[in-house]
């Protein structure tokens, strides 16, 4: 898929609607009525898909306009990274295991925070290690040693 395909199929599979993906139609009919001109359900369908690829400027504006991302997201490499993560982030705390650990992660003091953040770290490290075939047992590594030393200063009492 061309790149502006791909950061529009973003935007459907990413912002929802009621949980659910918006449809051509949906899409069509916000953008011919935030830009003021005519949209069809075929030709959002195109610009996902990359049958199309070369929008006006005004069609570029309004898909921006219905997914209330800047316009820059579609040509500017560093609005797409910053608009991509923050869409991380609300389709993340769209689950509620996400959500759950966040907000009490929120009523934490800033130790607790960084005791939380150092545990998911490790069950990242495991779960990533366990995926790659890496060895089970050996090479836990920490925020502070990704290498697996221990660096705690007592020996033996690892996490």
């Amino acid at each position: 898929m061309p790149p502006l395909a791909d950061k529009i199929d973003k935007l459907f599979r990413t912002i929802r609607t009621n949980g659910q993906e918006y449809t051509y139609e949906e899409v069509a009919r916000g953008c011919s009525e935030l830009s003021g001109g005519t949209f069809s359900k075929t030709y959002v369908w195109q610009l996902r898909t990359g049958q199309r690829d070369n929008p006006t400027k005004r069609h570029l504006e309004a898909l921006a306009a219905f997914f209330r991302v800047p316009a820059a997201y579609f040509f500017d490499d560093d609005t797409a990274e910053r608009v991509d993560a923050q869409l991380a982030i609300a389709s993340a705390m769209g689950n509620a295991e996400v959500r759950d650990i966040a907000l009490r992660a929120m009523s934490m003091d800033d130790s607790g925070r960084k005791h939380l953040a150092r545990i998911i770290h490790e069950v990242s490290l495991m779960r990533s290690a366990a995926s790659s075939g890496g060895q089970s047992g050996g090479g836990n590594g920490t925020a502070d040693d990704p290498e697996g030393r221990d660096t705690s200063g007592t020996a033996g009492a690892g996490g």
